[in-house]
């Protein structure tokens, strides 16, 4: 037998003997059993990365389960670092949502639902170059189409748009305004 077929004969081993003690370990550990099946997936990566270092026979449970103790660590700490960028994100969103208060202006509903009379691309086309802010060139990159083709479709799916608002665009205040705050961008070439 080869000394490759040995080490993985002894990594077979050493998991079949040690798998079941590393998983109840691990989940008196962890708040969720798929969180403990990672542990000692990870633990036993480690392991078999390592598996010409094992120690011997009678030591391996113990530096398994320090292993094991290390990767939850990670674990515990990936969990806290998730649960503050959670928490930054809905302050974010929270702070993006209550600065809008215009969200139930019955023009932004009207826009809206003549947003959505609109076919999916137009309305990408529309939502791209309203919201996003990017120019016609760039928005045909985004949806793989020429820049000509998106400049055409971006012309009628204003014209149906305004056409569903029943707006005059020389108008103050047109309601195609509310999206953004601002005027549409002018197109750049």
């Amino acid at each position: 037998m080869s000394s490759g077929d040995e080490h993985e004969q002894r990594f077979r081993r050493v998991y079949a003997d040690n798998f079941e003690a590393l998983l109840a370990y691990a989940l008196r550990r962890v708040d969720q059993p798929d969180d403990a099946s990672d542990v000692v997936a990870e633990t036993f990566l480690v392991a078999w990365r390592r598996s010409r270092e094992l120690p011997p026979e009678e030591e391996i449970r113990l530096w398994l389960y320090g292993v094991a103790r290390r990767v939850l660590a990670n674990h515990h700490r990936g969990g806290t670092r998730r649960q503050r960028l959670g928490e930054r994100l809905r302050q974010r969103l929270s702070a993006v949502v209550s600065r809008d208060p215009g969200g139930e202006v019955p023009q932004r509903l009207a826009v809206r639902a003549a947003l959505a009379r609109l076919d999916e691309t137009d309305r990408e086309l529309m939502m791209l170059t309203i919201w996003e802010g990017l120019q016609p060139r760039e928005v045909a990159e985004v949806l793989r189409m020429t820049p000509g083709a998106v400049r055409t479709r971006l012309s009628r799916a204003r014209a149906k748009l305004r056409e569903l608002v029943g707006d005059d665009p020389g108008s103050p205040g047109h309601e195609l305004d509310v999206l953004t705050g601002t005027t549409a961008p002018k197109e750049g070439r």
